[in-house]
């Protein structure tokens, strides 16, 4: 392992499944990437768009069909526990930490695993507690708490391993709005200070767009955008459009608008028709204009949209659902 190696290097991952009928599903068709060191990077995608077991076949808790992982410069199949010793999780759904335990007792265990025991490290830990603002649970068995505070076990458990690279899946589930903020400001100081690498996946947008340097999107499997968060966002900054027409529309007209120019989100106030299209190119606008007035009714006004994050997922997504669908 050297400096110049990505932190994460996948190359043609592929995860098919036999179902119980004979039928082979592909959960992970052909994914590459490389993720580098001291940036975070978020993973997004519908339910069922292959990212969990994307995740999972990276951290060797699915076994892939094909390809190669490299964690820390170590390729996984030839030497998977010197890999995972670079690697901290917390996997939504799993238990990440002891519920027999303390807190205390879970932070203590997990740091001296790797070989943290030092009083540095004992503030360290009161320290990642006091961020996810739970210190008063230190002495209290994980088992009696929240679901919320077994949240913010795992997660200051995770960091007390100190380990370069954290895959966080649902990181902010449960946390109240203080303690994500919290959290955020955490994660970009770990990056920033101590050079940790962080994959994300979460439905959280404010999390991702407000953490993440760059977003990958899943969607069938496959890997559907791979840009900076306001390289994705500035895909759509100039393509969204809300627009006010006075009168009607047809049922017809409705069609034709949502046909070629992706319209949606309709509403209906005092005589006048609001929605928002999406256009390919600036070019479409006057298209835009040209159906409306073949529908004889006149644009009241045509407002630039600013879009976030979310936006621009969805977009990203309805498109690939588009393409795939074909022509009507």
């Amino acid at each position: 392992m050297t400096d110049s190696d990505p932190a994460i290097a996948v190359e043609n991952l592929t995860k098919t499944y036999t179902e119980r009928d004979g039928e082979t599903v592909t959960a992970v068709d052909d994914v590459s990437l490389e993720v580098e060191r001291g940036t975070v990077v978020g993973v997004l995608g519908p339910n069922g768009a292959g990212k969990t077991t994307a995740i999972k076949s990276i951290l060797g808790l699915v076994v892939p069909s094909s390809g190669t992982v490299r964690v820390d410069g170590v390729d996984v199949s030839e030497n998977p526990a010197e890999a995972y010793r670079s690697v901290g999780a917390v996997l939504e759904g799993a238990r990440n930490v002891y519920w027999r335990l303390t807190v205390r007792e879970n932070l203590e265990f997990f740091s001296r695993l790797h070989g943290h025991d030092s009083p540095a490290d004992d503030r360290a830990h009161e320290e990642y507690v006091r961020t996810l603002n739970f210190e008063d649970k230190l002495d209290e068995l994980v088992n009696d708490l929240s679901r919320g505070m077994k949240q913010k076990t795992a997660l200051a458990c995770t960091f007390a391993r100190r380990t370069p690279i954290l895959f966080l899946d649902e990181p902010t589930l449960g946390l109240d709005v203080e303690t994500s903020r919290d959290l955020r400001r955490q994660l970009r100081e770990l990056v920033e200070t101590e050079d940790r690498t962080v994959v994300l996946s979460s439905h959280d947008m404010d999390t991702v767009q407000q953490l993440c340097d760059r977003v990958v999107v899943m969607n069938e499997g496959e890997i559907v955008a791979d840009e900076s968060v306001e390289d994705l966002i500035d895909l759509f900054r100039t393509q969204s459009y809300r627009l006010t027409v006075a009168g009607e529309l047809s049922d017809s007209t409705r069609e034709l608008l949502a046909e070629r120019f992706q319209a949606s989100d309709w509403e209906r106030l005092d005589g006048e028709v609001e929605f928002e299209v999406l256009l390919e190119h600036g070019d479409q606008l006057y298209d835009c204009m040209d159906v409306l007035r073949d529908a004889g009714v006149t644009p009241a006004s045509v407002r630039a949209l600013d879009p976030d994050l979310e936006e621009a997922f969805v977009r990203i997504i309805e498109r690939e659902r588009a393409a795939m669908e074909g022509p009507a």
